[in-house]
């Protein structure tokens, strides 16, 4: 079996002192970044991992992440968060971190949570998932300067150019506009846009990403709104199907209404009018229904590397530089 590389070997790779590798695994950011490039550089390549127990003790550093471990609601798409979770958990490990879920049924009850963790010394850092536009967790924890990422955008006027804190989102937006662009292009110029109601930011999100795309063909269609439930995505849009029988297409927020919308038009004895949700969950595989794949997977990357750099093992508290506070990962249409 071949010999781990030590911080010896990384020193002479990147021709630094052993102090120096010492200082961008612990402390990156007194080192010169161009010299802790290129320790980086020769940890990638060496594939160096340091002991994990023995980093913790020399730094007082819990090398965890705290994230909320979501209700269990049940349905169709909950399953997103489930394959981040256990996508950040996988690459968590890779850097020598650990994850560590707690509950929580509301935000008050989860800045009790978070506080606790912080006080007793358990977690370096905190993902959020689930944003709003107010959202009292964001500001609690910018208020006890604990670093954090969302999973989720801040919801503010302008998150691109004055990024409220880190964050990396889905560009549900682009999911749509490809969307709908296929339908146009294989089914007719009438798509319609099944959604939730006004005030999901999300929602409003992808909802934008059908309007764009609508609008730069030249096309209308008519949007409906629902409560995320496939019952109630079947009746309404079983009842504006049977009203409006011209629709070509639809374009769902999630593949909840998807099969909602599919099952409706099954019933009116349309069933290969096409319909593309949101999410590609296996209940939407298995009734070959078009979705937009969200790639959790590269969220939970793009999580990492705001908390601790491209390679980095250890936390880094990092400001608000517009071109380095978020992440914006484009989704991908898998067609069927």
């Amino acid at each position: 079996m071949a010999k781990a590389p030590t911080v010896e070997d990384v020193a002479r790779a990147a021709n630094v002192s052993r102090q120096t590798v010492s200082n961008v695994l612990n402390s990156p950011g007194i080192v010169r970044p161009a010299t802790r490039e290129r320790v980086e550089l020769a940890i990638a390549e060496l594939g160096y991992r340091p002991h994990a127990a023995a980093r913790r003790l020399r730094t007082r550093r819990s090398s965890t992440i705290g994230v909320r471990l979501d209700p269990y609601l049940g349905g169709i798409s909950g399953v997103v968060l489930d394959r981040f979770v256990h996508a950040l958990t996988e690459r968590a490990s890779e850097r020598g971190m650990r994850i560590l879920l707690y509950a929580a049924h509301s935000p008050a009850e989860e800045i009790e949570r978070m506080g606790d963790l912080v006080d007793g010394g358990e977690i370096d850092a905190i993902v959020l998932t689930g944003t709003s536009r107010e959202d009292t967790r964001t500001s609690w924890l910018q208020e006890r300067d604990v670093p954090f990422v969302s999973f989720g955008r801040p919801w503010r006027d302008d998150d691109t150019g004055e990024p409220a804190h880190p964050w990396v989102d889905v560009d549900g937006a682009a999911g749509t506009r490809a969307a709908t662009q296929h339908l146009l292009d294989r089914a007719g110029s009438r798509i319609a846009f099944l959604g939730w109601p006004e005030g999901s930011g999300t929602g409003g999100d992808r909802a934008s990403g059908w309007a764009e795309a609508m609008l730069h063909a030249g096309a209308s269609g008519p949007r409906w709104a629902v409560e995320e439930s496939l019952g109630l995505a079947r009746d309404v849009a079983g009842a504006e199907l049977a009203a409006d029988p011209a629709v070509d297409g639809i374009v769902c927020v999630s593949d909840a209404l998807a099969i909602g919308a599919h099952l409706a038009a099954t019933a009116l004895g349309r069933p290969e009018l096409p319909v593309v949700g949101f999410d590609n969950t296996p209940a939407a595989e298995a009734l070959g229904i078009s979705s937009v794949e969200q790639l959790p997977e590269q969220v939970a990357a793009g999580v990492l590397d705001l908390l601790m750099g491209a390679t980095g093992n250890v936390v880094v508290r990092q400001g608000l530089d517009v071109e380095t506070a978020y992440v914006l990962v484009e989704p991908r249409l898998v067609v069927r």
